[in-house]
């Protein structure tokens, strides 16, 4: 039986490593498929915890490393012999064609009678299910996670459960949490999620200005081969400036001065290396009254926040975008909840053509619960749309206001408040 080793470490009272809620899902999975892969965006800590928790023997290679790459690039079977298995694989995107020998490994393996099991684990910077012409390589012999920044229930050590809007869930979470007021929620909004941020005295601005002009930079060019980084940078800032809006590329297009296919695609390259997630509107064949449009937000509020050039979390707090700031906050605590559960998040929200909105939707068969996103400590009248959904012949559960409250208290008979610092 393999054994792994994840601990968390401390020196001088400081935390050198956080616990990630995605590890047991990953060594889960390392048991029952022979190639595992983690998929985010750089820095949010993806080859730091496969390396924490790997077994004794798993050898680990990044494909950054230009020999490392020259050799897969060049004799994908001579990679495989020099390094052998178990092994770990930083970057795979780097080489993509590296999968297809890969499976003539584990197929063989198969053939022969042995256990292929946890043979690979990879790391990427782009979601594998949008990379083109790899994903079919590997089909049922890859167990695929998403990763993003560490999420508060990780930094506060809580326990590793996706976020759901059901009662009984509710009244289970808010058991064990941490109580903050809306200033402590804004810091945390403000400083982000990525785990060098957290766990040491980095700089805020030099991070972030190193993420964007290096690591964001290096995968643009690989992912799109932008030729104008400039206008790219344009672009970025203008989309953290719309974090938890209407997604709409004839106005990105005539803002940066691009086509709208060219802004189509940049938001792929968002979207595909993990920086931002989409949230599709609800629609059903029932009525066509129903907004099309998606929604975007930025997985990690401090990116967004280093690129709308906020200079502090107060400032934040009492600016024009405090209100997408606090929703993209929840937005993004609940998607990384579902990330880390290996999980897809089945969320959506909705808006008709009369204006009216419902922040959140989680939809489970013909069962819908929905949710309104509040900075308000006990907003009134936060349940006024919920009424709409009866037209879409579902089965509506109570309705979650998730706000400032303290703790999860009764709305009315069918709406419940719940603390956003308990998601």
């Amino acid at each position: 039986m393999v054994i792994y080793f994840a601990r968390l470490i401390l020196m001088g009272g400081r935390r050198l490593y956080i616990q990630r809620h995605l590890e047991s899902q990953v060594r889960e999975a390392s048991e029952f498929y022979p190639v595992v892969m983690v998929c985010g965006q750089r820095q949010v800590g993806k080859s730091t915890m496969l390396n924490h928790i790997k077994e004794e023997g798993r050898r680990y290679i990044t494909l950054d490393d230009g020999n490392a790459r020259r050799l897969a690039e060049k004799d994908a079977a001579l990679f495989f012999e020099t390094y052998g298995y178990p092994l770990l694989i930083d970057e795979f995107q780097r080489v993509p064609s590296i999968l297809l020998e890969m499976k003539r490994i584990v197929d063989q393996k198969a053939l022969d009678g042995e256990d292929n099991s946890g043979m690979y684990w990879l790391t990427g910077s782009q979601k594998f299910k949008m990379m083109k012409d790899v994903s079919e390589s590997l089909t049922g012999r890859i167990a695929v996670f998403d990763m993003s920044g560490l999420s508060a229930a990780e930094i506060e050590e809580r326990e590793a459960v996706f976020f759901h809007p059901a009662l009984e869930n509710l009244r289970q979470r808010v058991q064990n949490y941490h109580p903050k007021n809306v200033h402590e929620i804004y810091e945390r909004i403000f400083k982000g999620g990525m785990p060098k941020l957290i766990i040491s005295n980095w700089d805020r601005e030099r991070f972030y200005m190193d993420y964007v002009n290096t690591s964001l930079e290096r995968d643009i060019k690989q992912l799109a081969l932008v030729g104008k980084l400039g206008e790219f940078y344009d672009f970025l800032v203008f989309m953290a400036a719309r974090t938890s809006m209407e997604l709409k590329y004839s106005e990105i297009a005539g803002a940066i001065g691009i086509s709208a296919p060219t802004a189509k695609e940049w938001v792929s390259i968002l979207e595909r290396s993990g920086i931002i997630f989409i949230l599709r509107p609800y629609y059903n064949n029932i009525t066509s009254r129903l907004v099309k449009t998606p929604k975007m937000y930025f997985l990690d509020t401090g990116l967004a926040a280093y690129l709308c050039r906020w200079p502090n979390a107060e400032t934040l707090e009492r600016g024009a975008m405090d209100g997408a700031f606090f929703e993209t906050y929840v937005v993004s605590e609940i998607v990384k909840s579902y990330y880390n559960a290996g999980k897809r998040p089945d969320l959506y929200y909705y808006r008709d053509i009369d204006g009216k909105e419902i922040d959140l939707l989680l939809v489970e068969g013909d069962r819908m619960y929905p949710m309104e996103i509040k900075k308000a400590k006990m907003p009134n009248h936060a349940d006024k749309n919920f009424s709409v959904l009866g037209k879409l012949k579902m089965d509506v559960q109570p309705g979650v206001i998730l706000c400032m409250a303290d703790e999860l208290l009764p709305y009315s008979r069918d709406t419940w408040y719940f603390p956003v610092a308990a998601i």
